[in-house]
């Protein structure tokens, strides 16, 4: 962590416009969050669609904010806090996202996709951060605030930065790319997400082309070549004026060309030719996916002038985020079970994807491969199709015993063979019980589905007998 202060008042007010009563301050980080808030940080009262910052404000000083952020002074804060009022808070920090970017000489790699974002996010934090003082978005803060909330935290001195772009309409993600301004632009993959508010997939790839907008004159774009999509990114990316466009895949022509691989159950010994460059790794974590990913971060990784030897050496002891593909192991009567969290989210793609680790892991004993899943949202008029289109990779995953809930994974539960066991609930906390009921040692247990499907709640459940977190060596002997 840096000596200096991540702002000076008087940069902060010039940033946003704002007025102020005093600038001698600093601040060591921005908030727009009071409860998460450290002493010394610089407090931004968002107005959201639920609550008003403003109505924090008083809790941020009390938890010894450096400066608050509004557009109105609450009549609950004492005279001594120091304030910056402007017009439009979200605008301020949008300027002061800005600004952070304007005094850095970082080298600058935007991610989105329809998956894989935030793995592949995670994925060049860990190289990254091994070569040089490297900043990213935490978590998912990949939106309209979460963007220029990540800039605002980004140090002046910083090396390397990761940003994360998320959208699920069109026009979302131009002003964020124009906001980060990246030296590489990597698309992971196009897939059918969020068909709700598109009419079709190659809509979905027009919009995820919007991130070409902020790319610097001579930066470089990072497509999957083999995604259906592909082709037309390269030729959006072209007519935009874009010279330097690499691929990734399996196909000859790649310029990050995977040439050999073995899938392991908690790992994948990988090779991977770049240019004329050759370099052989295991990818701590498993999953063909992860490979894929893994094509594109290292193209970004060469193209930021980072070391691809050592990229390389630091993917061995790459783990999977919370909520995306952790593993549990959690002990029980006889032994203990695995829990594989992947919570978070859920497509037609990651859910094809983890049914994939799921088949290439083995249960210990007498135990069975269970897959609770939730409804996956946002697909719109096909969605139950959709669903039901899960069948073959349920059934090729060696499932013994499927628990669903909502209304769309009705439909799959509904399409099951006799020989899989299944248990349907309209909400995930209706499946605690029955889950608790049968679980048993030698189990390995995948969650996943849509955040709004709250998974979490029947993960919770699961993991309540306090955990050991998997990883590294830990993970071999399974």
């Amino acid at each position: 962590m840096s000596d200096q202060p991540l702002w000076k008042g008087i940069d902060v007010i010039a940033a946003v416009g704002g007025k102020a009563d005093r600038e001698d301050w600093t601040a060591s980080g921005v908030s727009i969050d009071s409860r998460s808030l450290e002493k010394g940080e610089l407090f931004v009262a968002i107005v959201g669609p639920v609550h008003d910052g403003h109505d924090f404000a008083r809790a941020a000083f009390d938890k010894g904010a450096a400066a608050l952020l509004l557009s109105q002074r609450p009549d609950d804060l004492p005279a001594e806090a120091t304030v910056i009022l402007v017009d439009d808070t979200l605008r301020a920090l949008e300027d002061l996202g800005r600004a952070a970017r304007a005094r850095t000489k970082a080298q600058i790699v935007a991610v989105t996709g329809s998956v894989g974002k935030t793995g592949s996010k995670e994925s060049l934090l860990h190289i990254l951060s091994r070569q040089g003082k490297t900043h990213a978005s935490i978590g998912s803060f990949n939106n309209h605030w979460g963007v220029p909330l990540s800039l605002s935290r980004m140090p002046e001195d910083t090396k390397f930065a990761i940003f994360e772009l998320g959208m699920n309409h069109p026009g979302e993600l131009g002003p964020l790319s124009r906001m980060v301004r990246p030296h590489v632009a990597l698309i992971t993959t196009i897939e059918a997400v969020h068909l709700e508010f598109f009419s079709d997939v190659e809509a979905i790839a027009h919009a995820k082309a919007e991130i070409f907008e902020g790319l610097t004159s001579s930066g470089s774009v990072i497509l999957n070549g083999d995604n259906s999509y592909g082709g037309l990114l390269k030729s959006i990316a072209a007519n935009a004026g874009i010279t330097h466009i690499l691929t990734f895949g399996e196909k000859s022509e790649a310029d990050i060309r995977l040439t050999d691989f073995t899938l392991y159950p908690d790992y994948s010994d990988v090779a991977v030719k770049i240019a004329s460059h050759e370099v052989f790794f295991r990818l701590g974590v498993p999953g063909r996916h992860w490979i894929s990913n893994i094509l594109g971060v290292l193209g970004a990784v060469s193209e930021l002038g980072a070391d691809i030897e050592k990229a390389a050496d630091a993917l061995s002891n790459l783990q999977s985020p919370k909520g995306r593909g952790a593993r549990h192991m959690v002990p029980c009567f006889g032994g203990s079970y695995m829990v594989v969290d992947e919570s978070y989210n859920a497509s037609p793609a990651s859910m094809r994807a983890s049914l994939e680790v799921l088949h290439n892991l083995h249960p210990d004993g007498n135990g069975r491969r269970i897959a609770v899943l939730g409804d996956m949202l946002e697909l719109g008029e096909k969605s139950a199709d959709i669903h039901r289109s899960l069948k073959a990779d349920v059934c090729a995953a060696g499932v013994d015993l499927l628990f669903t809930c909502g209304p769309n994974m009705a439909q799959l539960s509904k399409s099951m063979p006799s020989t899989i066991g299944t248990h349907h609930e309209e909400t995930s906390d209706r499946l605690i019980n029955p889950l608790l009921e049968v679980i048993g040692a030698g189990d390995i247990i995948l969650i996943k589905g849509s955040l709004g499907s709250k998974m979490r709640i029947p993960l919770d459940a699961l993991l309540e007998r306090r955990p050991v977190v998997m990883a590294g060596a830990e993970q071999r002997g399974r």
